[in-house]
């Protein structure tokens, strides 16, 4: 469903790979025309002897490849797509992977301060952090980067070539840093909202009271005993922020000139590669589902309260 969503609104773009091939050689090829190149990337069918729906054959036609394991290959070169997104996803995982990590660092234990000394400064500027890290957008944060940096620390900035970290994990780490902590401030807004909310909500329990009237240390109250179960919910939250590391990716792989997934999306729809646009959306479709799966999964063995349900 999602691909051929897509598959239908990729028609509605201007041009097609025929007019970029065309473009491309500059009408030095007299033997070259937009007709015969259709012709011969199959972007002419029809469907039900309509043209506009021609769209429908080629995206069945794609389907039943990507039933057998084929994903197709690029309209110019002829490249397996398969192969390309084989080479780039490791790129793009690292990266959602950096900042997913460094996201759960920064907002969980400035949401738990938050809410320990609530409506005191802390509060006040871990509040205003998070809706700043919410309405900043990241490219805006990768163009500023590249500018203070540029000027006032050179030595930060990242190789401009990716660098392979099986072969350079200095390098790729200096290069990825930057991305990732771009990335990681989109979604730590949002989790450092959630966990304040929820330890708000876990220190008006009972439980929570009884623990204080017990002599327990402030440490052990919220460490044992809050953060536990307020961190619950806060899992549910990183399934639902798995399109916005993709959305970030896409554009911050291409300010800092990481061939991942995210960029070759992009250039897929520059240059008009609707298959490989299609591969990308099913694969991202795939993962999102498959990771909200894993999340409920895990959702029901820290809450029995779900696994019993």
């Amino acid at each position: 469903g999602v691909s051929l969503l897509i598959s239908g609104l990729l028609q509605m773009l201007p041009g097609n790979a025929a007019d970029i091939i065309l473009a491309e050689s500059g009408g030095f090829n007299t033997n070259l025309t937009k007709e015969k190149i259709e012709s011969d990337l199959g972007l002419n069918k029809e469907f039900l002897g309509v043209s506009q729906l021609g769209f429908l054959t080629q995206w069945g036609e794609w389907m039943g490849g990507v039933v057998q394991g084929d994903f197709g290959d690029y309209f110019r070169g002829g490249k397996p797509i398969s192969r390309e997104l084989e080479a780039r996803l490791p790129v793009t995982l690292q990266l959602a992977a950096m900042a997913m990590v460094l996201s759960l660092i920064i907002a969980i234990p400035i949401g738990v301060l938050s809410a320990v000394r609530q409506d005191t400064p802390i509060d006040y500027v871990a509040r205003s952090s998070a809706i700043f890290m919410l309405a900043v957008p990241g490219f805006w944060l990768g163009v500023i980067f590249f500018v203070l940096v540029g000027r006032w620390a050179g030595w930060l900035l990242p190789p401009l070539i990716y660098q392979d970290p099986w072969e350079n994990l200095g390098g790729n780490l200096k290069q990825m840093w930057a991305p990732a902590t771009i990335l990681a401030f989109a979604l730590a807004g949002g989790v450092m909202r959630l966990t304040r909310g929820q330890m708000l909500e876990v220190l008006r329990q009972d439980y929570i009271r009884t623990a204080w009237s017990k002599g327990l240390q402030e440490r052990t109250v919220i460490m044992r005993h809050a953060v536990k179960n307020a961190f619950i919910p806060v899992l549910s939250l990183i399934g639902v922020q798995i399109p916005i590391l993709i959305s970030g990716s896409v554009v911050l792989e291409s300010i800092f000139g990481l061939p991942g997934v995210g960029r070759m999306l992009l250039d897929g729809l520059f240059q008009r590669e609707y298959l490989a646009v299609l591969a990308i959306n099913l694969l991202i479709a795939s993962v999102i589902v498959v990771t909200n799966f894993v999340v409920d999964v895990t959702y029901s063995f820290l809450d029995p309260r779900i696994r019993y349900a």
